[in-house]
């Protein structure tokens, strides 16, 4: 896929791109999904693949060497990958939230020097927000950020942190005004690499979400120099985070809507060749009862998708069209994978059939990148806001 011209993307060039995506993913993505995710194991070989296909690029402007795809066709391209295996949608999803951020918010040198090594690949990245007793609430992070002669001294720890084991780099979220108030005006971002900036402590073990690296940090006096300060200035921090949060909602609620299309597919299939009482299970009327319902959830999925999505295309404000569609996409991830291990039934406990795998995946889009709980009252709190009397 080459790079061009945001505004130069045709239906016929979303078509290719989708295509393109569509054959990779079942060759090469399906295919090595169980071993992968049985194993626990990192798939090196997608990410080189990954480079090939530009998607560590995907939305970085062609400027920088990326693709600067359009938000709602990257939306379509991780529900094609979340279809047949939701991890690797996050090491792309984490690593462009950080590049949006930098292209967003950063000075053109931060632009110049980070931007172009992401496109490529050769710098992979991702966030690092939550710290043990701060999910949620941002705000009550503890990492410190000391500004000396010499850069910022950090200090402090965080966890849940997708990429930092195999990627290099991270956006870290610090405060370097602890007596801020409001609290915001003290938190500040931070770019850097790995090493530089902060340690991977451990390797967190999951339920689902294989595969892909989920650490604790140990930030301990790392020195990193001034210009690691996101756009230049103190204070940014959290601004600068949550504007690319809109844009991760959009990611997760794909990746939900992705796990509710693959697990509909294989509890379709399994349905059509399964039989009791002398005939497939698809013909008896409780299963077609669950398929019309899934089927019905995941076409509602995408549109609200493509809705938010397109909103924030045309620059407007979509936090309340992110919120509805990673509210409800999840939600549906979450709801089609139990029917599917429903439809089933003992064999949705075999490690051999795959569906057991979107079971265990699915709940943790309900949780990441903002609550589902606190969706709803962004939802509420735009919707009283956007019609006042």
């Amino acid at each position: 896929m080459n790079a061009q011209t945001q505004t130069d993307w045709t239906a016929d060039d979303e078509t290719a791109i989708l295509d393109a995506i569509d054959k990779w993913v079942e060759g090469e993505v399906r295919p090595i999904a169980r071993e992968h995710d049985q194993a626990d194991t990192y798939p090196h070989e997608l990410v080189e693949q990954m480079k090939e296909l530009g998607l560590f690029g995907a939305i970085i402007s062609p400027e920088y060497g990326g693709l600067g795809l359009p938000a709602s066709t990257y939306a379509k391209i991780v529900v094609k990958v979340a279809s047949a295996w939701m991890a690797p949608s996050g090491i792309f999803n984490s690593h462009l939230i950080m590049a949006s951020a930098i292209e967003r918010a950063g000075t053109d040198e931060q632009k110049a020097e980070w931007l172009p090594k992401m496109a490529t690949g050769e710098l992979r990245g991702g966030i690092a927000l939550t710290e043990p007793n701060a999910g949620t609430d941002l705000q009550a992070i503890r990492t410190k950020a000391d500004k000396t002669n010499e850069g910022y001294r950090l200090n402090g720890t965080k966890t849940w942190i997708t990429n930092s084991l195999n990627g290099n780099c991270l956006m870290i979220l610090a405060k370097t005004d602890p007596e801020a108030k409001p609290r915001h005006k003290g938190m500040s971002a931070f770019l850097t690499k790995k090493g530089e900036g902060y340690e991977v402590s451990k390797k967190l073990t999951k339920l689902g979400y294989r595969s892909i690296d989920s650490c604790e940090l140990l930030i301990d006096d790392k020195l990193v120099p001034h210009d690691a300060l996101l756009g230049g200035a103190e204070g940014r921090g959290l601004q600068q985070v949550l504007g690319g949060l809109e844009l991760g909602r959009i990611n997760v609620a794909a990746r939900g809507a992705g796990i509710a299309e693959g697990a509909l597919m294989l509890a379709t299939r399994y349905a059509q060749e399964r039989q009791t009482f002398g005939k497939p299970i698809a013909e008896h009327q409780a299963i077609q009862l669950k398929l019309g319902e899934m089927a019905s959830k995941v076409a509602a999925s995408k549109l609200l998708i493509e809705d938010a999505a397109k909103k924030y295309d045309s620059g407007q404000r979509c936090d309340m069209e992110a919120g509805m569609a990673k509210y409800f996409a999840t939600e549906t991830g979450v709801f089609c994978a139990q029917e599917a291990m429903r439809i089933f039934g003992g064999y949705s406990y075999s490690t051999e059939y795959e569906i057991e795998r979107y079971y265990r995946d699915a709940m943790l889009m309900c949780i990441g990148e903002g609550t589902n709980e606190m969706q709803r009252i962004i939802v509420a709190k735009q919707l009283i806001e956007r019609n006042p009397i």
